[in-house]
């Protein structure tokens, strides 16, 4: 699948406190709020939603293609992208700028506290999708980014008509109720979590069955409770797949939505791509950072079916792997 993947990209500065953050907040005194939390270590590691699904993407097979601005200081974490099976061709660096920056704090329950400098991806609203037209994507992305690109690539992808994946997250306290509803309405999917689904309901005032009217199918993500498919008066429940260990939910979401896409782009249905989104968010879970695991298709493939049943159907993921070389 021609799939590009537009969003942040960004460093994370990731930090650990080893309390609770709800022992030293005082709900009566929420106005005058002022913590300084003392973390044991921090690690900065190469982030960003884009480049965090398209890693999962590359994993199990794909060739993504990264859509984003970035600044100055990109050019290792370019080299590391495409030694790693993404095509950055498209992204392009804003002179005089650094690239996004994320920091978040995760206390011993994995609540975290976090704050996001844009730095290049302020500038994502200059490109235009229209630059692809040579080679137009089967599939785009549009996840937390400036929220001028986000509004700009669903105008596009109307234009375009190209498919969609609508993951606004993040972002969806900076757009206002048109602007999400305009997103939902030509999107192809729509992924939340379930929080930002009762959101962007609150904001809308659109229920699900009003989304469902537009998009082929939601995914409502639950933490530890797994993922709930929307589609067509269905509701698929996908199970987490249980973590060895926990180290890190950073990036979590990114890689379900890495896996659902894979699986999705082969052909499969609906459940099964959920599914591969679970495992893939279970990896993720068990490392520190967004990208601190790996595998191959050939070892995905056996720790899936310790979980699932996928009647064969997977073994679609091993073409690719099997074309490589590997």
């Amino acid at each position: 699948m021609n799939i590009v993947l537009t969003g942040s990209v960004a460093y994370d500065y990731l930090m650990i406190f080893p309390g609770y953050f709800r022992d030293h907040i005082l709900p009566d005194k929420l106005e005058t709020i002022s913590l300084s939390f003392l973390v044991e270590n921090m690690v900065r590691l190469r982030g960003g939603t884009a480049p965090n699904i398209a890693y999962t993407l590359a994993l199990l097979g794909e060739r993504p293609r990264l859509f984003a601005a970035v600044g100055e200081d990109f050019e290792e974490y370019r080299t590391w992208l495409e030694n790693n099976g993404v095509d950055t061709t498209w992204a392009r660096v804003i002179p005089g700028v650094f690239t996004a920056s994320f920091f978040a704090n995760t206390d011993r329950s994995n609540a975290q506290i976090a704050s996001f400098y844009p730095g290049a991806m302020a500038f994502a609203s200059q490109l235009s999708l229209h630059d692809l037209d040579d080679d137009p994507p089967d599939f785009l992305t549009i996840s937390p980014n400036d929220p001028g690109a986000m509004i700009r690539y669903v105008d596009e992808c109307y234009e375009m008509s190209i498919p969609y994946l609508y993951d606004p997250s993040q972002q969806i306290v900076r757009l206002d109720a048109a602007q999400l509803n305009k997103g939902i309405e030509g999107a192809h999917a729509l992924f939340v979590n379930d929080y930002e689904f009762a959101l962007i309901q609150k904001m809308t005032g659109m229920s699900p069955g009003d989304m469902l009217e537009f998009v082929k199918f939601m995914v409502v993500t639950r933490g530890e409770k797994g993922a709930t498919i929307y589609t067509e008066g269905q509701e698929i429940q996908i199970p987490v797949v249980q973590p060895d260990k926990i180290a890190d939910p950073t990036g979590v979401g990114d890689a379900f939505r890495g896996g659902f896409l894979t699986a999705y782009g082969r052909g499969l249905d609906l459940g099964t791509c959920g599914q591969v989104g679970s495992l893939a968010a279970t990896y993720c879970l068990e490392q520190q950072g967004p990208r601190g695991h790996s595998y191959t298709p050939a070892h995905f493939l056996p720790r899936y079916r310790r979980s699932y049943d996928d009647e064969g159907r997977l073994d679609v993921l091993l073409e690719g792997e099997n074309r490589s070389g590997a």
